[in-house]
């Protein structure tokens, strides 16, 4: 049986790319209680607490009949914001979504829960995918991922790994990592307490430190095929590309 989760849901209204995209209107429903909405038809996790730092982001969670908890506006990064969430449970796994991920596929959040739940080794579980059809692996913005036979992540990048020297048909290609990440409680109260590493810094993934710090990441796999909207030109993309009631 799938060890009890909690999904929470990190949004802060300063968004330095796009301010108040946790509430941008996506055909008439913020983008932050689709998030919700998406998160809720998971079968492995028990609850969902979308947290914000700023009472209009809550009130458009709870008004969507949603859980909604206050964080402190200072947090560096949404790790730090789940975490403060999670110092005041007791689930023994709690799952970060991103709240700019409104096309997030709920199996695969199941599936990296269920991953972490069925290997106790590993403090901490995320997601890897292939590259759809169209979607350009050199793209910086699109973090790659390498993984040992295992599933443990060797390293994740924003260039081009593992490069391909040969050209050889059995090479293994480019995977790219979906920003979705299952923690055992009691580790992700230690890793937001350990200090940036080089490499973390370098390519500015936070995923990183866990690496350089001698701590596993285990790998799920599945087909992702949602983007995250972080621009104002990925919400208008993303408006284009849906239809209304989708």
């Amino acid at each position: 049986m799938t060890e009890r989760a909690v999904a929470v849901v990190p949004a802060r209204w300063g968004s330095t790319r796009f301010p108040g995209k946790a509430l941008a209107d996506l055909h008439g429903k913020p983008m932050i209680v689709r998030v919700l909405e998406r998160v809720a038809q998971c079968r492995a996790v028990s609850r969902v607490i979308a947290a914000a730092d700023d009472d209009r982001i809550l009130d458009a969670a709870r008004a969507a009949g949603f859980e909604a908890l206050m964080t402190r506006a200072d947090h560096p990064n949404g790790t730090c914001r789940v975490a403060e969430v999670a110092r005041g449970l007791d689930a023994p796994i709690i799952v970060n979504v991103q709240g700019d991920e409104p096309q997030i596929e709920p199996e695969l959040i199941d599936r990296t829960v269920r991953a972490l739940a069925a290997h106790p080794a590993f403090p901490m579980a995320t997601l890897v995918s292939p590259f759809a059809a169209g979607e350009d692996p050199a793209n910086p913005n699109v973090v790659k991922c390498v993984t040992g036979v295992d599933g443990r992540a060797l390293y994740f990048s924003r260039s081009v790994v593992p490069f391909d020297r040969d050209r050889s048909p059995g090479a293994a290609r480019p995977r790219k990592h979906v920003g979705l990440y299952a923690y055992r409680r009691e580790f992700l109260l230690r890793f937001v307490e350990l200090p940036p590493t080089p490499l973390e810094l370098t390519e500015s993934l936070e995923q990183l430190r866990a690496l350089e710090h001698g701590h596993a990441i285990l790998c799920a796999e599945g087909e992702a095929h949602f983007t995250g909207i972080d621009t104002p030109e990925q919400y208008a993309a993303f408006l284009k590309a849906t239809r209304p009631g989708a």
